[in-house]
């Protein structure tokens, strides 16, 4: 997913970048903090909430990507199990449920020590594969929760992939 068409030569800090990033793509941010931002991001299943962190005392920019869910709590045993089968598949990150805050989370990390910082398509790497496995997966965690179907039947159907348009 090539979020980013031009490169940034001149903008060194991480944060900085996801802010022109999140301009160009004209998603709705907030800069929380010098080293933090929060944005919302479009995708076919729903808005994700993406923020970014970066952590200069260990050189990491750290990925959150949400997503407010109410999961039947008699489903919550199928949806870990899900959750297990999906991470197990997952490279760049993995999924949680924060039940207290009823969020289903995506965590990812680009540590950068001794590179001299990340670079633009870096992040938008991280920033995509997020969305991306937020979206290949959102059907099979509907499947499991209000479909009630097993973890595994819904990962066939999540990582099965559909080619045209119907």
């Amino acid at each position: 997913m090539a979020l980013i068409e031009q490169s940034w030569e001149d903008e060194s800090h991480p944060i900085d970048m996801v802010e022109t990033l999140a301009e160009s793509q004209e998603w709705e941010f907030d800069r929380i903090a010098d080293n933090q931002i929060a944005m919302a991001v479009d995708g076919q299943w729903r808005t994700y909430a993406v923020t970014l962190a970066w952590s200069a005392g260990d050189e990491t920019l750290r990925l959150v990507c949400s997503f407010d869910m109410e999961p039947p709590p008699e489903r919550l045993p199928a949806l870990y199990e899900l959750l297990n089968e999906i991470n197990d598949r997952s490279w760049t990150g993995a999924f949680t449920y924060w039940a207290e805050q009823r969020m289903l989370v995506f965590r990812s990390s680009l540590p950068a020590v001794g590179t001299h910082g990340v670079s633009a398509e870096q992040i938008d790497a991280l920033v995509g594969a997020a969305v991306e496995g937020a979206e290949r997966y959102n059907p099979a965690i509907h499947l499991v929760l209000w479909g009630e179907c097993g973890a595994e039947e819904a990962m066939r159907t999540a990582i099965g992939r559909t080619f045209g348009n119907a």
